[in-house]
């Protein structure tokens, strides 16, 4: 298949700009610098993938902080010419520095707007609070009503702020486990032992509130390889919305792990019997729907563009960027 046509993207201006401040120059003077040469080396671990893991458990903290004090050094703002010598050099450095801005900050962001926000911050509060507090009855949380005050939250808080928590990129584990701790996933989500999915999803369909949501995920999310956007309603915004009403119902959808952005319910097809591919068909639409998965970042990656072969191509080219 051919990929669709789509706008062209928006290229940073420094990137290719012809004047201002040169990176590399700017790069030579933090590297001689004794404050600031450590910093770029910390930024370069953060951006590098893997890399971050060497910096230990609090690599999240040292991410920010050294992106924090780069901002106010040279390397700020600093831009490339396109055709200068060493110019693979120059982008290195300027993408180590974009790319954790662009990605550490949005996280960051979207906590910080939300409890800015009156609703948000009291409805996030109130789950939260809801999600950790230990019950005499149910043990180390009461998930009903977890799940309730986490269905209120996003029902009430409008998208711009519950999807920013929810799918902001992240460039390392730390940033990525914070993001899937987002629902308080040990009350709302997590058991000692997996549901089969098929039981799961009888449980929901008995439930007029998790059926209808169910039906709605369904709809929104439905995939097409024939779509730019891999929606087959070019919606996946929409989509999006579908996910985030599954929260807090019986079928609760999270991030698998804390190292890609693989998601789906807390449960497994190991006991259906000769209904093995009917489960394997309900788990298909979080693992293998492109509708999903083609806006849910994945951790140490850059954001998808349109085309499948564009992903791989620009992936595998920033890192060359950054290895360099």
């Amino acid at each position: 298949l051919k990929c669709p046509t789509r706008p062209e993207p928006r290229v940073p201006h420094a990137v290719l700009s012809a004047g201002g401040r040169d990176c590399l120059h700017a790069g030579d003077t933090c590297s001689s610098d004794d404050t600031c040469s450590p910093r770029l080396r910390t930024l370069r671990q953060c951006v590098a993938g893997d890399g971050s893991m060497k910096l230990g458990p609090g690599a999240r903290s040292q991410c920010e902080n050294a992106m924090t004090a780069l901002l106010s050094t040279p390397l700020h703002g600093c831009q490339c010419k396109r055709g200068m010598k060493r110019e693979k050099n120059c982008l290195s450095i300027y993408w180590s520095l974009h790319q954790s801005v662009l990605h550490v900050n949005r996280c960051l962001d979207a906590a910080k707007a939300c409890n800015i926000d009156e609703t948000c911050q009291k409805l996030r509060t109130e789950y939260v609070s809801a999600c950790i507090q230990p019950s005499a009855r149910s043990g180390p949380c009461n998930r009903p009503k977890c799940n309730k005050a986490l269905r209120k939250f996003f029902d009430r808080v409008p998208p711009d702020y519950t999807h920013e928590l929810l799918f902001c990129p992240c460039t390392d584990t730390a940033c990525a486990e914070r993001r899937r701790q987002t629902i308080v996933p040990s009350c709302s989500y997590e058991e000692k032992d997996k549901p089969n999915c098929l039981a799961q999803l009888r449980d929901c369909k008995q439930d007029y509130v998790c059926r209808s949501r169910w039906a709605q995920f369904q709809y929104d999310c439905e995939a097409s390889e024939h779509s730019a956007s891999g929606c087959k309603r070019e919606n996946h915004g929409s989509c999006l919305l579908a996910y985030t009403g599954l929260i807090g119902s019986t079928i609760t959808p999270n991030y698998l792990d804390n190292s890609t952005s693989n998601v789906g319910p807390w449960c497994s097809c190991a006991a259906s019997g000769n209904h093995r591919e009917q489960c394997n068909d309900f788990l298909a639409f979080f693992h293998d729907n492109i509708c999903l998965i083609l806006h849910v970042p994945t951790p140490f990656q850059v954001p998808p563009l349109w085309c499948p072969a564009a992903i791989q191509f620009s992936f595998i080219l920033i890192c060359l960027l950054l290895l360099h």
